[in-house]
């Protein structure tokens, strides 16, 4: 079962979104881009410095 504010959270907009938590506990990228990969599926190095 998925616990919210560990597995998901819901944004401003109403939608679900799955944590980095999730991502890991699934065990595998699903290449869709995820905002919280820890795969990093999609992400350039240009993102992560806006981050910063």
């Amino acid at each position: 079962m998925l616990e919210e504010n560990i597995d998901y959270y819901i944004n401003e907009d109403g939608n679900f979104v799955f944590t980095e938590a999730y991502h890991l506990k699934r065990g595998y990228c699903c290449k869709n881009k995820c905002l919280h990969c820890p795969w990093k599926y999609g992400k350039t190095e240009d993102d992560e410095q806006i981050k910063k």
